[in-house]
């Protein structure tokens, strides 16, 4: 799937993930290949991304949002560090 990890000032992450897990509101979640479409709120923690163009890397983010639909991943941080 397709991964893009944005913030207000610039694009942090584009490229294609196996999966991807976030921060939630209500906890960790993990988004994978053909996942429902979705739309949640995220709390400040650690965004993880695997496979595809990276084996793993870790992002900690600022809350924000998440979008997933027809195997595209949009992640909206209000802030991040690596």
């Amino acid at each position: 799937m397709t991964l893009e990890i944005l913030t207000p000032d610039k694009t942090v992450f584009e490229g294609e993930a196996t999966s991807v897990t976030v921060p939630g509101i209500l906890g960790a979640f993990e988004i994978l290949n053909n996942h429902a479409p979705i739309i949640s709120i995220l709390q400040d923690g650690k965004l993880i991304v695997r496979g595809g163009s990276v084996q793993k890397e870790t992002f900690i983010i600022k809350g924000g949002v998440v979008e997933a639909a027809n195997n595209k991943v949009t992640v909206l941080a209000e802030g991040i560090s690596h």
